[in-house]
Parts: structure tokens; sequence; C-alpha cells
């Protein structure tokens, strides 16, 4: 199973089989490692509907007919050409044939009118448990995750001002007890500059595992 950063929150997990797309902002985005045009998937799952973050989802889903799995707030921004969802909210379980999709809270705002942001704890079949925060604050229903989930990967915003910071997202890592961390939405503009090999070295003396990558890089699960 493999996991490919894409740029800023934007990645690829491909089991194999089935090829999961989350956040695809790739249009306009100077760190995407391809473009929108490039992309293939079997699914497509948004963390909410912000432009970083819904990007090219419409064009891509009318492309390649793959599944959105998003809010229905946000389903509801997509083509009327389009019917392959998923509609889920909040606390639900969507089970896939790669495995089981867990919708979670995320602390942000969400871009639909009436909707609400969403992180994914994603339980694959043979395979990882990951959990996807989405843009979000520190919470305290983390630890929660960390008792209820044996959390493999978290991957965790890093970049402050629009999500939780480094420190928060050192605090995110233990409460959920998660093996590795793979930090993003990080460095695409100025605002969300941060020093990634910081937060590394200092993750690591609380016994956190970080993993950054670039834009493209891959590593397997």
């Amino acid at each position: 199973m493999k996991y490919t950063f894409l740029g800023h929150a934007c990645f690829t997990i491909d089991t194999g089989k089935e090829k999961l797309l989350f956040d695809p902002f790739l249009t306009g985005n100077s760190q995407a490692a391809v473009s929108a045009e490039d992309v293939r998937c079997d699914y497509i799952l948004l963390s909410h509907a912000h432009s970083d973050h819904f990007g090219d989802a419409n064009e891509i889903a009318l492309r390649t007919g793959a599944m959105v799995v998003a809010i229905p707030e946000v389903i509801g921004l997509f083509s009327k050409a389009l019917s392959n969802f998923q509609p889920m909210n909040l606390g639900g379980t969507y089970h896939a044939g790669f495995g089981d999709v867990k919708m979670v809270q995320a602390f942000h705002s969400c871009g639909a009118a009436g909707g609400t942001p969403c992180g994914f704890i994603i339980r694959f079949k043979d395979g990882p448990t990951v959990y996807y925060s989405g843009d979000t604050a520190l919470f305290g229903d983390m630890k929660l995750f960390g008792e209820l989930y044996d959390i493999d990967y978290a991957i965790l915003p890093i970049g402050d001002n629009y999500t939780m910071g480094p420190d928060d997202a050192i605090l995110a890592g233990k409460f959920l007890k998660a093996k590795h961390v793979i930090p993003l939405h990080y460095n695409t503009w100025p605002v969300i500059s941060q020093n990634v090999k910081a937060f590394q070295e200092k993750a690591k003396k609380e016994g956190l595992d970080v993993i950054p990558l670039r834009p493209g890089e891959s590593i397997d699960l």
C-alpha cells in the first residue's frame, strides 16, 4: 500500500487495487506534483469545501467517474451530471471494498453553507489504520480516537494560522497514540510557512516519529 503526497493537503493512498484521492487542490497550487488531468483515482474523499481542498474535485470526478465521499452539503457543490456519491456525516461509517471509512469531526469552517468539516479514520483490510484529520484545531476527542483505534499513521496539518501549528500537532500525535505522523498543509504560502525539520526534531524528543515528504514523494504504509 502506497501513500503519495501531491502537495499542500492533497495525497493518494493506493491499495494496489483501488486508489483513494484526498482533497485534490492541484490547479493553482504551486506545490502540486502532478496536474489534475494526470490524476487517476477510484475514490475522492473530501474533508471540506474550501478551495484549497475541494480544488479540482469536480473535474476529476467527471473525468474518472470516481466515487465522491463527503458530507451532503459538499456533494451539493458538484455537477448535476455526476451521480457516483457516498454521502456521509459525522459518526457514520462507510463499508467499502478496501476497508471501513469512519467520518469524524474536525474543528474548522466548511466552505459549504450549512456544512461541517470532517476527518476520516480508515481501517484498511489487511492493512494499516490511517487518520486524516483534515483542517482542524487541536481538540480533546483526539484522545478518544487514540483509545478506540490503533492508529498507524496520523496525517495532520502543521501550518498554523488556518489550522493547528507544530506544537499542537505534536500534542495531537500524542493524544492519538499514532505510530507515525505525516505532516501537510504547510509552506504553500508565507502565512503557513513552517520549518518541518525543526518540527520533526521536536516531535522526536516527544517520542513521535514524523515522516515529512516533498510533493511527489511516496512511502509504503
